[in-house]
């Protein structure tokens, strides 16, 4: 009898653990036809395919602008980790957006996002190779998006990073708003004759800053003004010496404004820069052409790229072309 009774536990133990087991495989199945289901292929900048599990909820992008068109698709509470000086309001349009994410990155190792575990990972053509394959070795899936130097560049950057978060709509409905506060800028430049189109200089920290083909000259062309730098043959990435300012003789400055957080004494460089006696000859000084624009607006290569040249035009014509701060085009219901 107990022989009985111990042949029925064992036959019941080999049937539940062959229904565990079964009832396992169809779940294994079942998740991995639904990963299967959510993946898509991003095809990125660069030419290269990139696989993408399920529409991403952890996102973490490695530059500013692409922070911000990030930000414009998205909640905040999608963002792992934005860069250091998006709540910078000197540096930045979005600082409220920014305060509610708590990491804030500069330029994170592969072991600090590895800690951040982002289910997408956002890369500018100004991300480093090695950064960008070693990123991919732990596995993540990692986009690079164009090198940004024009209207065109930024556009094409949103619509990548719109297909990579499977947002396309919220990415159209963001160009459309781009080409109507461009149109209304346009406009109002055409209403300026061009003999009195001022000549400018942007003042920048970056000293290589500024010349043809970069977005600051990009904004300049629809704001109706000269970039001296630019007009003088001057390249982006050449240094801009004094020698080659007075050359230019521009008829305003743009100054720089940043403090990183109050760390840096900008207005200490301007004294000294302005000061200059071989400086003293240039129009812009000679006549108090000094305008200090929001940077968070002409150094900025994203969807806000228009508010940029607003800015460079209201610095430069005045009132017409004003606007209130933390101009920002976002649908992302935030």
């Amino acid at each position: 009898m107990k022989n009985k009774w111990k042949q029925k536990y064992q036959i019941g133990l080999i049937l539940c653990s062959i229904f565990i087991f079964l009832l396992c495989c169809g779940c294994g199945k079942s998740t991995e036809s639904q990963l299967s289901q959510d993946a898509y292929e991003v095809m990125d900048s660069q030419g290269t395919v990139v696989k993408i599990p399920h529409k991403p909820n952890k996102i973490l992008t490695l530059s500013m602008h692409t922070d911000i068109i990030a930000l414009g698709m998205v909640t905040t509470d999608k963002m792992v980790g934005v860069n250091a000086l998006l709540d910078d309001p000197y540096s930045s349009n979005i600082v409220e957006k920014a305060k509610k994410i708590p990491v804030k990155i500069k330029d994170p190792s592969p072991e600090q996002v590895f800690a951040l575990k982002p289910d997408i990972i956002i890369a500018s053509g100004w991300t480093p190779a090695d950064t960008v394959s070693s990123l991919r070795d732990l596995g993540f899936p990692v986009i690079v998006t164009p090198t940004v130097a024009s209207l065109a560049d930024t556009q094409a950057t949103i619509k990548l990073i719109a297909q990579s978060l499977q947002e396309e709509e919220k990415g159209d409905l963001i160009l459309a708003k781009m080409k109507e506060e461009l149109a209304d800028i346009q406009a109002k430049v055409e209403q300026i004759p061009d003999d009195q189109r001022k000549k400018i200089v942007l003042v920048s920290l970056m000293t290589t800053y500024g010349g043809s083909g970069c977005t600051f000259d990009a904004m300049c062309n629809y704001a109706g003004v000269i970039n001296g730098v630019a007009a003088a043959g001057i390249k982006n990435g050449q240094v801009l010496t004094k020698e080659m300012i007075v050359g230019i003789n521009p008829d305003i400055f743009l100054m720089p404004s940043y403090q990183d957080h109050g760390t840096y004494d900008v207005g200490e460089f301007n004294q000294e820069y302005l000061n200059d006696p071989s400086l003293q000859t240039v129009t812009a000084i000679k006549n108090n052409g000094l305008r200090y624009p929001r940077e968070g607006y002409i150094y900025n290569a994203s969807q806000d790229f228009v508010y940029g040249v607003r800015e460079i035009a209201y610095a430069v014509y005045g009132d017409a072309f004003a606007q209130p701060a933390n101009q920002h085009i976002s649908f992302s219901g935030e």
